[in-house]
């Protein structure tokens, strides 16, 4: 496996990007107390204001972004700083395993055990139990979506308080919804990449990448059966004057959807949970960006959710792009609508 990665140049690839993306060391914060831990064998960064408190905090633990194959503690430490202190919260920013080294369900479990951890000593970090949030963005988003359907049927854990998803990627069905097609060159991810890094998630590797960006890795049934929820019927007009191509439907292969059945997971892609899942999930804020490939999944989710009865928050950067989030205050430099999407987040902490 490794072999076919040195060959194909991935590796190299993917250290050079790990290597580019870690993020510099900061100083210290005169206004948060900052340690690494472990909870349940996962690192885990925790972040506490020093400022004493009238009663318990809420808590929130974050899962990164970077298609399940870049990204750190470091690389997320100014975001994970800025929620804190802004919405005078605990942050638990999570360090979980990355593919392709380590393939489906690796990252998940790594955040399930995390969150359950957490959920189980939240007195020891002065954590109210009913102010506990999940909040990710992109593969973080995805991560934060699956571990909150996880864990919205359990009685024997404080329930989330909410969900925070920040343009999350939810579905691998369909890589041709109009954001797709609109947004299909525009950084910080392209319309290949995604599906690429999807399948190294999945499998640790992207050998069909073609064919499930046609499309022909979905058996029609399927298809048809998920096209209730992954419709671009379900997608409001105005996203769509930017011009939508209609898909010439492909054959479907068999032997590709063999290699890649695990896409119809909910674990996977959240966007797939049954009705009576989705309809116990917490509240819910989902920040979308007008140019991103993954624009649609969250529209997409923000209906079915509603559809459902939960209650959704949502936040459209009419100006935005994928990752703009984790470019706050990158050296240096940041973008105004990124942080008009970041004070959106902290608002809305501050409503719980």
């Amino acid at each position: 496996q490794g072999r076919i990665l040195e060959k194909t140049g991935l590796c190299s690839q993917i250290t050079f990007g790990r290597y580019v993306r870690q993020g510099r060391k900061l100083g210290l914060d005169p206004k948060l107390f900052i340690q690494d831990l472990q909870f349940n064998e996962v690192p885990v960064r925790v972040y506490q204001p020093k400022a004493t408190s009238d009663g318990p905090r809420r808590g929130i633990l974050f899962f990164h972004g970077g298609g399940w194959v870049f990204g750190s503690l470091d690389t997320y430490e100014k975001v994970c700083r800025y929620l804190s202190r802004e919405s005078d919260s605990v942050v638990v920013s999570v360090q979980y395993r990355l593919a392709p080294e380590h393939k489906y369900p690796a990252a998940y479990e790594d955040c399930l055990n995390a969150t359950q951890h957490f959920l189980q000593h939240l007195e020891h970090y002065g954590v109210d139990p009913a102010r506990v949030t999940v909040c990710g963005d992109s593969a973080g988003g995805n991560l934060a979506a699956a571990v909150s359907q996880t864990l919205a049927g359990r009685s024997d854990l404080p329930r989330l308080r909410a969900q925070i998803l920040i343009y999350p990627g939810l579905q691998a069905l369909d890589f041709n919804l109009p954001s797709y097609h609109q947004n299909r060159g525009v950084p910080l991810l392209f319309r290949e990449r995604a599906a690429f890094f999807a399948l190294l998630y999945l499998n640790g590797d992207a050998l069909h990448m073609q064919e499930v960006l046609e499309g022909s890795h979905i058996p029609p049934d399927m298809r048809l059966k998920y096209r209730k929820w992954v419709s671009p019927d379900n997608i409001p007009e105005k996203f769509k004057v930017r011009g939508v191509k209609p898909l010439r439907p492909t054959d479907f292969i068999a032997e590709v959807y063999e290699t890649v059945k695990r896409f119809c997971e909910p674990n996977l892609c959240p966007l797939l949970a049954e009705d009576s899942v989705v309809h116990q999930l917490p509240e819910s804020f989902i920040l979308t960006c007008e140019y991103d490939v993954l624009r649609d999944d969250g529209l997409l989710y923000k209906k079915r959710l509603e559809d459902n009865g939960v209650r959704v928050t949502w936040y459209h950067l009419e100006d935005g792009f994928h990752g703009i989030i984790s470019l706050y205050d990158y050296c240096g430099f940041s973008f105004p609508s990124g942080k008009r999407g970041l004070d959106s987040i902290v608002n809305f902490l501050k409503s719980l």
